[in-house]
């Protein structure tokens, strides 16, 4: 039973991946780390001044032609005018709720941990109900620019909301990366395991976790969803504590040291391999 449940995981998440755009990256991580805390924060879109939410860049520059990843943060009870975007963006809610739809739909509150994708030209709001909301947010290509209604076209990709709630989580019995003592889970997100592939999941970390993770491949990003970890480039080294909002990126073979004490839910970017033990 075991295998015919991983059989069927692994197809609906190959038919996820034929329906959207297969993207690379050729930008290389390097050994860094960003506290919350310390993340710099601006306007989303300065032509709106304190009508727009507040954006802090945790890698990359949104304002140029790279790939890149940034925090936004959001009032309650923030509603934005019906917009688009110039390119197609992916979401992680941190905290609060947020809703990202076409202007008549219904209300899909999402809350920590649920995903998101918006396409490159379609129409849409992004509100927050909960008293301190934000996300992570994720380009593939810049600029990340805000534009009217009237400059709306079909990039033939399809918007996606996941509640955290429909998230499909395996355990190490039933991947390779994942050593099958740690109880470390994941859940697939977007991409495909193809080398040189970008691919996106979220690790979930159990209380009390001890343990090292190896970066495999040149793009390594790692966002804290929620919880908190401590990190560490070695043992002796220097420690983190990491809490949500956080963000690290690895080196090639690089490793670190990560330690919990509650349970810990990071976003893991990549375009290869990595392995937990």
């Amino acid at each position: 039973m075991k295998k015919l449940v991983l059989f069927l995981v692994v197809i609906v998440f190959n038919e996820f991946v034929i329906a959207q755009t297969l993207t690379t990256d050729n930008t290389i991580s390097k050994n860094e780390v960003v506290v919350a805390s310390d993340v710099k924060w601006g306007w989303l879109n300065p032509l709106r001044g304190d009508k727009s939410p507040a954006a802090g860049q945790l890698w990359g520059d949104r304002t140029d032609t790279l790939a890149s990843g940034f925090l936004v943060k959001f009032k309650k009870g923030f509603s934005s005018p019906p917009h688009i975007h110039n390119v197609t963006y992916r979401g992680v809610v941190i905290k609060g709720l947020l809703h990202n739809d076409d202007e008549n739909a219904k209300k899909q509150w999402l809350p920590t941990g649920s995903f998101w994708q918006q396409p490159a030209g379609e129409v849409h709001i992004t509100a927050a109900l909960g008293e301190d909301n934000l996300a992570y947010i994720e380009i593939q290509k810049g600029p990340y620019l805000v534009k009217p209604t009237t400059d709306a076209f079909d990039s033939e990709e399809r918007p996606l909301n996941l509640d955290t709630s429909n998230l499909v989580w395996l355990n190490p019995e039933d991947i390779s990366w994942v050593s099958s003592n740690s109880n470390v889970e994941t859940a697939f997100l977007w991409g495909t395991l193809e080398d040189g592939q970008l691919r996106a999941s979220l690790l979930k970390l159990p209380a009390n976790f001890k343990g090292e993770l190896k970066n495999l491949s040149t793009n390594f990003r790692v966002v804290v969803i929620s919880g908190g970890v401590t990190h560490q480039f070695s043992k002796t080294g220097i420690k983190h504590q990491l809490e949500p909002g956080s963000y690290f990126g690895l080196k090639e073979n690089a490793s670190i040291h990560l330690n919990t004490t509650i349970d810990t839910i990071i976003y893991i970017r990549s375009n290869g391999d990595f392995k937990v033990k």
